[in-house]
């Protein structure tokens, strides 16, 4: 069992910045993968960008590529996501989430075993 909170939404201008963190607790390995995923109103849940715990290698969507970091603090057990330049087309709820280990599809919903409740980012235009 894993237990995931995030923190650190908010209402921010566009061009703004917000640091996402998301707290684990339980079952955590070092070859466990964190992801972060998006989901805007009526619009499906997608893919931000994904850490492996232990080495710290990332992995990121296309499109947020040189505006968003994703990295770790293994003593604090704590993943973040920090959000930069943002758009109002980034406002939406944003979930953590865990997986046991690496494989090619680190970017897909459904390979994801634990979530946590979100948290929301609002960008003003």
């Amino acid at each position: 069992q894993v237990q995931l909170v995030e923190s650190g939404g908010g209402l921010v201008q566009a061009g703004g910045s917000l640091r996402l963190s998301c707290v684990a607790s339980g079952r955590t390995f070092n070859m466990n993968v964190m992801g972060w995923f998006r989901q805007a109103p009526g619009k499906e849940r997608e893919f931000v960008a994904a850490i492996i715990w232990g080495g710290g290698s990332t992995y990121y969507a296309d499109s947020e590529k040189g505006r968003f970091t994703i990295s770790r603090d293994n003593a604090k057990n704590t993943v973040y996501l920090q959000l930069n330049t943002l758009k109002p087309e980034d406002a939406a709820v944003y979930y953590c989430a865990w997986r046991p280990f690496f494989s090619e599809n680190y970017y897909y919903v459904g390979s994801y075993a634990y979530w946590g409740q979100g948290t929301q980012v609002t960008v003003s235009s």
